[in-house]
């Protein structure tokens, strides 16, 4: 299984930015698919990007196109969500995901390895 260590959330106010760092330990990097997602209380675990470590290839969803940029540092095995024009509705955790087994990018549900989490707080 993956392991996962998310870093990076912090406080900030609407309109900043924040860089998050997901590290996986692995042997297979390059053949795992790995994902961004957020949670506030109550609600589904939303997808936000994601990243197929071989080819870089990036997905998102509409709600954060041209907000959120997903990359990759393979050297480190590190995915990274860049965040920027933050919001008040962007506050939650947020979760990497690796190693997508099953169903469509964006389900939660399909992967086999999470990280901790890591909260952003952004106030108005």
């Amino acid at each position: 299984q993956v392991r996962l260590m998310e870093s990076g959330g912090g406080s900030v106010q609407t309109g900043g930015s924040l860089r998050l760092s997901c590290t996986a330990s692995t042997d297979r990097w390059g053949d795992i698919f790995m994902a961004w997602f957020r949670q506030t209380p109550g609600k589904q675990r939303e997808a936000l990007a994601g990243i197929n470590t071989r080819l870089a290839l990036t997905l998102y969803v509409d709600s954060v196109k041209g907000r959120f940029t997903i990359s990759q540092e393979s050297a480190k095995k590190t995915v990274y969500l860049q965040m920027n024009d933050l919001k008040p509705e962007d506050t939650a955790l947020y979760y990497c995901a690796a190693d997508l087994q099953s169903g469509f990018w964006y389900g939660s549900a399909g992967y086999r390895s999470w990280g901790h989490g890591t909260q952003v707080t952004v106030s108005s």
